[in-house]
């Protein structure tokens, strides 16, 4: 009867626990069987793993209570206190997508996000000032806000101020230089996961985000909803100060700066204040760091920016994106459109230097006008003490602390620093193309 007894407690045991069994006489020794998918790195010691199924489970709430997190994950290197937390985790680079809404075909990795998302169609949880549907009450709350331009969180270090805690930590990040997240294929460290998640995809050429309308896909569910109020347009965040109407709440509180002047995002090497902090950290590339990893396509040329080789690709395919609405001309960069709606058909308005009486169409250019007739010279040579008005004099003055020479005369292939000097070195005829055939 004992032996029955064992055996029937064996096989009970086995069903539940997915254990290997090994008898040696009357006893039992039970193994724990690793997962050969498994793809975390655990806390290594000297300690023999031979605990039963009950003390493993004492051991994981254990961990949970403590707060150790021995299971990690090894694209992001985020660490999780329970072994199913971080295969959970692992759909956010996987991008599996089990779960789908019958509604709008969307799909998600976890069956509660769309439990949470079918509350946007049911309108459970709606604005009653401008009709959006939330997922949860909490959104909701938080949502609200963007009305009543309450933000209860600040920061202790420039004072800016939130609807959210989670922004205020992300915020703070600015000023810590925190970057705790790193791209395992070009290392590009982030702040957020999420950022890290959508950068992956740069990687991949992923876009899984398709608009229903137009049938064109994005990277990040935000660019689509970005895009959505495109084909709705609905603008339902109005400026109070010029009744300008904004399709998003963030587009509004950047507005807003225009009016007040805030600057809160400061360059750590000349001091320069920016409204945004995508424009500090594109004037940190352009004018601090010599790293320039985008390529010209047709050309070689390389460039700090993204949108750098964008507009200069247009050089090459001679495309002019830019349309004039009240005539057929059609131009190659915005600015220029801007200058000719001004100078064609009386539209918009120019920045008229009140020292000078100088007209521009630039916002930029007038700005660089302005600092020399102050004498400002914000922009500050890393090599020398030599100091100037514009990114672009500083960008100029530090080929001469380089021997990089990117220009090169097509008849002689005499190399120059500058543009301007093969063109000076053409106007000479310092070599004469009919000596040279």
């Amino acid at each position: 009867m004992i032996i029955f007894l064992l055996l029937l407690i064996r096989l009970v045991i086995c069903q539940c626990l997915s254990v290997i069994f090994t008898c040696t006489g009357n006893s039992f020794e039970v193994k724990i069987e690793a997962d050969s998918s498994d793809v975390t790195d655990y806390v290594q010691d000297d300690k023999p793993r031979t605990n039963i199924g009950t003390k493993r489970s004492l051991k994981d709430r254990k961990s949970t209570n403590d707060g150790e997190k021995q299971y990690r994950c090894t694209v992001c290197d985020k660490r999780f206190t329970r072994k199913q937390y971080l295969k959970i985790h692992s759909r956010t680079h996987t991008g599996e997508h089990l779960y789908s809404c019958s509604q709008c075909e969307k799909s998600f990795s976890f069956p509660n996000a769309l439990s949470l998302h079918k509350n946007i169609h049911t309108g459970k949880y709606k604005c009653t000032e401008c009709g959006k549907c939330c997922e949860n009450n909490n959104a909701l709350t938080v949502h609200r806000r963007s009305h009543s331009r309450q933000k209860p969180f600040e920061c202790t270090v420039c004072s800016k101020r939130f609807t959210t805690s989670g922004s205020l930590v992300r915020h703070s990040r600015i000023h810590s230089g925190e970057k705790p997240y790193k791209c395992h294929v070009c290392d590009k460290v982030f702040s957020e996961s999420g950022n890290l998640n959508s950068h992956m995809r740069v990687h991949t050429g992923e876009k899984p985000y398709k608009c229903h309308m137009c049938d064109k896909a994005f990277s990040h569910s935000g660019s689509l909803n970005t895009h959505m109020s495109v084909h709705a347009g609905d603008k339902p965040y109005k400026c109070h100060v010029c009744d300008k109407a904004f399709s998003e709440s963030g587009h509004l509180n950047r507005h807003m700066r225009v009016h007040t002047g805030d600057k809160p995002y400061k360059c750590s090497l000349c001091n320069k204040g920016f409204s945004q902090s995508s424009n500090l950290q594109s004037h940190v590339r352009y004018v601090h760091s010599n790293r320039r990893p985008y390529q010209c396509p047709y050309c070689g040329k390389m460039f700090n920016t993204n949108g750098g080789v964008r507009r200069h690709v247009h050089v090459h395919t001679g495309a002019k994106p830019h349309s004039c609405r009240h005539c057929s001309d059609c131009f190659m960069w915005s600015g220029q459109l801007k200058r000719h709606l001004l100078e064609s058909h009386n539209e918009g308005t120019w920045l008229t230097c009140n020292i000078c009486q100088k007209k521009f169409s630039c916002s930029r250019d007038f700005k660089v006008h302005v600092r020399r007739h102050e004498g400002v010279k914000p922009y500050v040579c890393s090599e020398c003490p030599k100091c100037f008005c514009s990114a672009d004099d500083l960008k100029s003055h530090q080929l001469v602390h380089s021997d990089l020479r990117n220009f090169a005369c097509g008849f002689c292939a005499k190399s120059f620093k500058r543009k301007q000097d093969v063109l000076r070195h053409f106007k000479r005829r310092a070599c004469d193309p009919v000596e040279l055939f």
